[in-house]
């Protein structure tokens, strides 16, 4: 099923799928790695996570969930994966009774993250959820009462976060070493081609603050260690024949309860990728700050160049290991919420032309 017919069917599917109980694993001796099936087998899935997999040792690929029987065969012989391991979007819930998957990592549009993340909670397992969390507040807020309720964890997939460069800037910022955050500047951004893209589709949960706004966001977020209390933002179009119905360029101001402020941006037409950050008795720069490869830059106080095989290992493993040990995770799905609560006051002040407080 393409996955656009499946979006039209998804109420419907959601209503009949048949709910099974977890099986019963209490007598089962401790895992040394999880098992994690990928939901959704977009560009992020295949060309990324799954190569990522060579990388982990906390968990390993044990199954997928796809719409689309071509990719289900093609994933069973490229990683040997079991038949019993695979699923599409109507039987998933069966997932409830197969011991070897012990997380669901769901890659799916935005708007499909609340049914998939609740599903695969019922389902008795922990959730791995991608960036955007979803479109909004209340369908955050539902994904993590529906973990908690059914006792599973949920981490968003904010791999920077993993990533001791960004780790190393954030130290910086909140413990003060360069005096306190004065003037924030970050920005990401590509030139998408596309035309009819679900990051162009407002029912999928598309526009560029959702996609790569977040990340803009985040550089603020984290190097201050704060949560903003004041927003201004603005759209920006040069194509509107493509972006109808999501923004293609943002620009937001934000305001922290310290006096940092921000200037961020973030675009589908526009390639960008750095964070500047002013501080009383010095700085920090970082370009690219959000890139897959990993991040890298200085600060007045040296080099900030630290080494990474794969952020999305080091992230999966991370949690994996955090799942296991009992641990709280390094991004649960309250972080992903804080960013939501953010970007839907920035959509908010870009429609009235006014400051929003938060």
């Amino acid at each position: 099923m393409k996955r656009r017919d499946f979006i039209q069917n998804l109420a419907i599917a959601g209503t009949t799928a048949t709910v099974f109980t977890p099986a019963i694993l209490s007598c089962q001796p401790a895992k040394e790695k999880l098992g994690i099936a990928l939901v959704g087998l977009g560009y992020y899935s295949t060309d990324v996570l799954a190569p990522a997999f060579q990388y982990t040792k906390k968990c390993y690929l044990a199954g997928i969930v796809t719409g689309t029987p071509a990719k289900a065969e093609q994933w069973k012989k490229k990683y040997n994966l079991p038949e019993k391991n695979i699923y599409n979007y109507e039987n998933f819930d069966k997932i409830a009774n197969n011991p070897d998957i012990d997380v669901v990592y769901v890659v799916l549009p935005p708007s499909m993250h609340r049914e998939f993340v609740i599903r695969a909670a019922k389902a008795g397992k922990h959730v791995f959820c991608e960036k955007p969390m979803a479109p909004t507040v209340a369908d955050c807020e539902a994904m993590i009462k529906a973990c908690q309720d059914n006792k599973v964890k949920l981490a968003i997939g904010y791999r920077c976060q993993h990533d001791p460069n960004t780790q190393a800037y954030m130290k910086l910022g909140r413990e003060k070493i360069l005096g306190k955050v004065q003037m924030i500047s970050c920005a990401a951004g590509y030139f998408d081609g596309r035309t009819n893209h679900w990051k162009q589709q407002k029912a999928m949960g598309g526009g560029v603050m959702y996609d790569m706004g977040v990340y803009a966001l985040q550089g603020a977020r984290l190097v201050t260690g704060e949560e903003p209390i004041a927003v201004t933002a603005q759209h920006f179009t040069t194509r509107p024949e493509i972006y109808k119905e999501v923004d293609e360029t943002t620009l937001f101001q934000l305001q922290f309860p310290s006096g940092a402020v921000a200037s961020c941006q973030t675009s589908f037409g526009i390639n960008m990728n750095y964070l500047q950050v002013n501080c009383e008795k010095g700085w920090i720069k970082l370009e690219p700050f959000s890139a897959y490869n990993g991040n890298k830059g200085s600060s007045s106080q040296g080099v900030i160049n630290f080494a990474i095989e794969s952020q999305q290992a080091k992230q999966m493993d991370e949690d994996a290991e955090a799942i296991m040990q009992g641990k709280p995770l390094l991004v649960p799905g309250e972080e992903g919420l804080r960013d939501i609560r953010v970007v839907e006051a920035i959509y908010e002040a870009a429609r009235t032309g006014k400051q929003v407080k938060l």
